[in-house]
């Protein structure tokens, strides 16, 4: 008898402490768990993730870690859950001036869990359920004390039999990612964001974060301790040359980023706006000013271009003729001889109904690089002096170099740029940067950033000659989904390393890869020379979008994309492999009853030639169009009016 009543005790007692607390997206298709991994009041507390669709469930992940260390106690492996609150509906519709979609609505089921240590500590967790995707915050509600954050104990359990493509960890985020399951992955840290095919080949995921702040430090991944257990882990001290803290400072009352994995099949993935979802809003309350545009810029073509005013000259008459809207001096503009100085190239740019950009190192002990101007970034009052310069001259934004860490100080610099470069109406630019946080819907003068391997490599090694085509291939489905993504793109001649995509793919480039300012890398030849139908394309383009839809692709195979324009739609399609292949566009993201005129720019014959053709189609249309090895087509997509 006291046999049974201690099996029944000790059943009662695993069902109130065992019990998991749900909270589940307003579509459905996204579930997730609040597990206690213990039977008692206190205990590590993990969340377990579901996708369900279609009536199937799939799990995403069997285990998130949470936790924090703080410098005077430990909030991870012994919490008592002490509140759940009710589930709240999250909705939030705004307008966004740049990226894949203007029109942004997303909502979500928030629970706000409270927790306490034995020591009446607390802390909350603010767990959301979005449509496509989740994303969790830690709390410190309490209203008084400083403190330092030792260390994040955030692990996504990820087994190794999931295929998952992840970039290595370096510091300008400028590496290929490598595609790996079973004992190819490796042991390491990573690059956010990272993207995971579950075991349901339905399922995918992509791990990032998002709204970063000068109150916390940007993080990375690892699994050096356990291969099959991605930590979140903060910067390493050498990063930025030693300078600033890996650890970072806190005050009370404080929020942390959000820790946000975006759920669903691939289109989910590449056509997601979580991560500037979940950002803080617009603090910029007059954008009128701020316009997306492409950019002529010289460096690709030669390295010390703005050395010579002749050069810049040509490539602001590349910008007019092909009705872009701007032109980049890059690096040593100080330097510039050759007929003009500075002052003599805004003038002429101006002149030519062309806006002029500017390039900075951000300077710094943080970097090794000497390029000047060093200093003109670096304090508030060394902004607001060239930015006054900057604004009389008629130079409407910047680009800031090197910053080569993602400490807390080094997050609070890259804001203190953006919030006085609003004050004067300059558009921003990083590069040598981190990977985007979402604060483009902070800060919308922030108009694009590098972190990716772009075409500038073809300067660099011989290597990337042969990476591109299949690296293009991966970028719209893990680094261009999280923001603007510079990768200076659409280059038909050839730098210091040649080509072995064909003008195709190049020209498809110009809608696959999302920037608000889109540099197009070539040199004025490569352009001007182009038939009637490729330049007129180019000079027609938008690169601000309306909406963004995923038509078919595999990462590291091939990839086709549509984007909207008002009325008009722009197809891109790329094929990474060693073999030609043929394609079928089918158009039934169209409206019914409309027809289209078709603009369809391919291959030709060989690599270096475009074949074009027009036709008329509708919702019901289906086009196969025949891409080479390493080829691709850009199509245009405009109503019969």
């Amino acid at each position: 008898m006291n046999l049974r009543i201690l099996i029944l005790l000790t059943f009662i007692s695993f069902t109130v402490y065992s019990q998991t607390k749900t909270v589940v997206s307003p579509n459905q298709k996204i579930k997730i768990d609040l597990v206690n991994s213990k039977t008692g009041d206190y205990g590590a507390w993990y969340f377990k993730v579901y996708y369900l669709n279609n009536g199937k469930t799939s799990e995403v992940f069997n285990r998130i870690d949470v936790g924090l260390l703080r410098d005077d106690q430990n909030f991870s492996n012994n919490l008592a859950l002490r509140k759940t609150g009710k589930p709240q509906l999250v909705k939030d519709e705004y307008t966004a001036i740049h990226g894949k979609r203007s029109k942004r609505n997303n909502t979500a089921t928030e629970i706000v869990y409270s927790f306490e240590t034995p020591a009446n500590a607390k802390i909350n967790i603010v767990l959301r359920a979005y449509n496509d995707g989740c994303a969790f915050r830690y709390e410190f509600p309490e209203t008084k004390g400083s403190f330092v954050v030792k260390d994040e104990f955030t692990a996504y359990s990820i087994p190794k039999k999931n295929t998952r493509w992840m970039e290595s960890w370096n510091a300008a985020n400028e590496r290929t990612y490598i595609e790996m399951n079973g004992d190819q992955v490796q042991s390491q840290e990573w690059c956010y964001p990272a993207l995971v095919q579950a075991g349901d080949s339905s399922c995918w995921f992509l791990l990032h974060e998002a709204d970063v702040n000068g109150d916390y430090c940007g993080t990375k991944l690892s699994n050096i301790a356990d291969v099959t257990k991605y930590k979140l882990t903060f910067p390493n001290p050498d990063d930025g040359r030693g300078t600033g803290k890996s650890t970072p400072a806190i005050t009370l009352p404080w929020k942390s980023p959000w820790r946000v994995i975006i759920i669903g099949g691939l289109g989910d993935i590449v056509e997601s706006t979580l991560v500037d979802d979940v950002s803080t809003p617009s603090k910029i309350e007059d954008t009128s000013w701020i316009k997306p545009g492409l950019v002529s810029w010289n460096y690709w073509s030669s390295n010390h271009g703005t050395r010579d005013y002749q050069v810049v000259c040509k490539f602001a008459d590349l910008a007019a003729e092909m009705g872009w809207t701007y032109t980049l001096l890059d690096w040593e503009w100080e330097k510039m001889s050759n007929g003009g100085n500075l002052n003599d190239a805004v003038n002429y740019i101006r002149s030519k109904g062309v806006k002029p950009l500017l390039w900075y190192n951000s300077g710094g002990n943080h970097t090794w690089v000497t390029e000047t101007p060093v200093d003109r970034m670096v304090t508030h009052k060394n902004r607001t002096a060239e930015f006054t310069k900057l604004q009389k001259m008629g130079v409407a934004g910047i680009k800031v170099d090197f910053f080569e860490s993602e400490k807390q100080n080094m997050i609070q610099y890259y804001l203190d740029i953006l919030e006085d470069a609003a004050k004067f109406k300059m558009l921003v630019y990083f590069h040598g940067c981190l990977v985007p946080r979402g604060w483009a819907r902070t800060y919308p003068n922030l108009m694009t950033y590098e972190a990716v391997k772009g075409a500038e490599w073809y300067n660099n090694i011989p290597d990337f000659t042969m990476e591109a085509p299949q690296h293009n291939s991966v970028l719209p489905f893990t680094r261009n989904v999280v923001g603007s993504m510079d990768y200076t793109p659409v280059t038909f001649t050839n730098s210091q390393h040649p080509h072995v995509t064909s003008y195709g793919h190049e020209l498809a480039l110009s809608v696959l890869f999302e920037s608000a300012l889109q540099h197009m890398a070539d040199r004025p030849e490569g352009y001007t020379q182009l038939p009637d139908a490729p330049k007129k394309f180019l000079s027609e383009l938008p690169n601000a979008w309306d909406d963004t839809r995923l038509l078919t692709g595999y990462p590291g195979r091939d990839v086709t994309l549509a984007r909207r324009k008002g009325e008009d739609w722009y197809i891109a399609c790329i094929n990474a492999e060693l073999k030609e292949k043929r394609q079928s566009i089918l158009f039934d993201f169209l409206p019914e009853g409309k027809q289209y005129i078709l603009m369809l720019i391919s291959d030709g014959d060989h690599d270096k030639v475009l074949a074009s053709k027009y036709l008329v189609v509708d919702k019901s249309s289906t086009v196969e169009v025949k891409l080479l090895r390493r080829g691709g087509f850009a199509a245009s997509l405009k109503p019969v009016r």
